[in-house]
């Protein structure tokens, strides 16, 4: 893996991109016109649910973050497959368990961990715990424990809505399938832009600035939301 240098703008244009989004775009939720449909509604829905899920994913910059770290040394389709797959089986249980036996963590601490997780896989991808520590934690479990975080995230953002018992279980299981839905769509856009950076000469000489990239972006997430949470708790 060849390490290049940073660019000194890159750290610069990821915190103007960050100040300059709104606020609702750095939360781990859903957008206020489907929170108020999610709250109206009643009853099984199971298409409109399906699609809330979808969306949720395809917009989730923070979910697409962690898995262009998680493939972005991942060459064999079978090894792709596994870890999208410990992904999913995290990120879909905790949504689910989550939502049903009601357990509330704040939104802040969770995204703030889910910012971690994008700034982990970047230092993984350089060989940073290697380096620093002399151990390489076990990629596939990190995966999967950081899966349960995002689906715990998205949980706890549902049960400030108060869904509808009416019909919850179906609801919540097509709001999943719909997760899992996006999670391959926006997989696959990543993997197609992927395929074509790996074909030229600059993806080695990038790949180290890449992952910085996404290392601060990762921190800054994680920074955004741990300043949230000490605020609302001042």
């Amino acid at each position: 893996m060849t390490a290049a240098r940073l660019p000194r703008w890159v750290p610069l244009l990821v915190v103007v991109l960050l100040v300059a989004l709104p606020s609702a775009l750095l939360a781990h939720g859903v957008s206020v016109g489907d929170k108020g449909y999610i709250q109206e509604t009643f009853g099984v829905r199971l298409v409109p649910f399906l699609y809330l899920g979808a969306k949720h994913m395809v917009t989730g910059y923070d979910h697409i973050l962690f898995l262009c770290g998680v493939i972005f040394y991942l060459y064999r389709v079978r090894d792709i497959a596994t870890y999208v797959t410990l992904f999913a089986v995290g990120h879909s249980r905790t949504l689910i368990l989550g939502v049903l036996t009601k357990v509330s963590v704040s939104p802040y601490l969770i995204d703030a961990i889910i910012g971690f997780s994008v700034a982990y896989k970047a230092l993984d991808n350089v060989g940073a715990w290697q380096k620093w520590f002399g151990v390489q934690p076990n990629p596939r479990a990190a995966t999967l424990v950081f899966g349960l975080f995002h689906g715990f995230g998205l949980a706890t953002k549902l049960l400030d809505f108060e869904m509808d018992p009416d019909g919850l279980v179906p609801n919540l299981l097509a709001f999943n399938v719909g997760v899992e839905v996006g999670q391959m769509l926006a997989l696959t856009v990543v993997l197609i832009a992927m395929s074509y950076w790996r074909r030229s000469p600059s993806f080695l000489r990038g790949g180290f600035a890449a992952n910085m990239l996404l290392l601060v972006a990762g921190l800054l997430i994680m920074g955004y939301q741990l300043t949230g949470y000490f605020t609302t708790q001042a």
